[in-house]
């Protein structure tokens, strides 16, 4: 016994083991506060709801628009930079919308216009319809409403048919799909 009290490399083994304990314990609890600090700031990120597509082509087989709504439920601000019909982008002389206001109907079903749409439009919202520039600011709660004059890559045959309507934004893609429509009767 008098022995092992005077043996002091038995002493620095158990300090050594603790101070190796301490220091893991401390490492592990500051990668612990960055993953939670990194994955806290992503909470924040766009998400974007696309609903109510349409796409109608006239009895002569062109097709004369597509309308989709879009509600930013995200926490950031969201810029569309692209929109695709069928994989083709849309040039944005074609693009209109409109954003929706306190108070708009938001709950009805997005109609065909029976003229090509342009700016000052009506598009069943408070606010008349814009000709997009280069690319469409979403705010954060915001709904917004999208019509396209003229798609690309469909015609009167593709009735029927499935097809994709999709946003780009900086950091994800928005695809919804939908069934081409004949353009209602008057």
């Amino acid at each position: 016994m008098i022995r092992i009290l005077k043996n002091r490399q038995a002493l620095s083994t158990v300090i050594t083991t603790l101070i190796i304990l301490v220091v893991s314990i401390l490492l592990a609890s500051v990668l612990t506060y960055f993953a939670v600090n990194v994955v806290s700031t992503r909470v924040q990120e766009e998400s974007l709801h696309v609903s109510k597509q349409h796409i109608w082509v006239d009895a002569d087989g062109s097709a004369t628009e597509a309308a989709v709504m879009v509600t930013n439920n995200g926490g950031r601000d969201v810029v569309i930079n692209k929109i695709s019909v069928r994989g083709q982008a849309s040039d944005w002389a074609n693009v209109f919308y409109a954003v929706a206001a306190d108070g708009d109907d938001l709950v009805t079903d997005l109609v065909y216009v029976t003229t090509p749409v342009a700016a000052a439009a009506d598009l069943g919202l408070a606010d008349t319809a814009h000709l997009a520039a280069t690319s469409l600011i979403l705010p954060s709660g915001s709904t917004m409403v999208i019509y396209i004059n003229d798609p690309d890559s469909i015609g009167l045959n593709d009735i029927g048919l499935t097809v994709s309507i999709g946003l780009y934004s900086a950091q994800a893609v928005y695809y919804s799909e939908t069934n081409i429509q004949a353009t209602p009767v008057a």
